[in-house]
């Protein structure tokens, strides 16, 4: 079993989830909003909007948010966003991906081109950094849901393909179409997880130094800061010692 990215132990370890509370319940409430549009306003007949009420719990937002979202997408007023993937390379060309979701391709464009100059980087073209990922379902669970080998028995099981366990948790991977199912069977084991998404996992890492690291933080602090930017995913790494000197 490998070991998770630290950058996940070092945003944790920052609280950058708790700075970004209220930006976070925005976008959740987007995608909320969005995965109701587009199928049955009922979670427990559309998978996207299951996942997407999950993990606006997870975050613990206010039912009334939720359902205020929900109701958002049959109403007049809900806005058309357009889904589209950026990817670039940042500093010492590490592979970013940024996904998005936006009422004006030309003001998300421009804005993500600009952070991606601003910090030593450069966009490329579609297909340019995603083929060195995998697109795969990923659910989480703390390290208390137990040991790593009844956690890769209890996810085996679920149907997921495989586990990375290390002291701060666990990080089951699945096929994007099995995620509803391999999530929900996973409840029903291990009881509610932290969080259940899709996602880009990288077929590699790369460790950065400490330099490298804080120029490309910069970059997806202002990424993630960006209202149309849903989602950021890299491929590097750190060692214990940079990430401590980080948080």
């Amino acid at each position: 079993m490998a070991g998770h990215s630290k950058w996940a132990n070092i945003q944790h370890r920052k609280g950058k989830q708790d700075k970004l509370r209220s930006k976070m319940f925005s976008k959740l409430s987007k995608e909320i909003t969005v995965a109701a549009k587009m199928g049955d306003p009922d979670p427990e007949k559309n998978p996207r909007l299951r996942l997407a009420v999950k993990a606006a719990k997870a975050v613990s937002m206010p039912k009334d948010v939720i359902d205020r979202a929900i109701k958002k997408s049959s109403g007049g007023d809900a806005a058309d966003y357009t889904e589209i993937r950026y990817e670039g390379y940042g500093v010492n060309g590490i592979a970013i991906i940024v996904e998005a979701m936006t009422d004006n391709l030309n003001r998300t464009a421009s804005n993500v081109r600009s952070y991606f100059s601003k910090c030593g980087g450069n966009l490329g073209q579609t297909g340019s950094v995603s083929h060195g990922f995998d697109r795969v379902g990923e659910i989480s669970y703390p390290a208390k849901a137990g040991s790593a080998d009844d956690v890769m028995m209890a996810a085996l099981d679920a149907g997921a393909d495989d586990v990375e366990s290390d002291e701060e948790g666990h990080w089951i991977y699945c096929s994007v179409e099995s995620l509803s199912d391999v999530s929900d069977a996973l409840e029903k084991a291990l009881g509610e997880s932290e969080e259940a998404k899709i996602i880009f996992k990288p077929q590699t890492r790369t460790e950065v130094d400490l330099d490298t690291a804080q120029k490309l933080m910069r970059l997806i602090d202002m990424l993630e800061e960006d209202d149309d930017v849903q989602t950021v995913t890299h491929n590097f790494d750190m060692s214990d010692e940079v990430a401590a000197q980080l948080a």
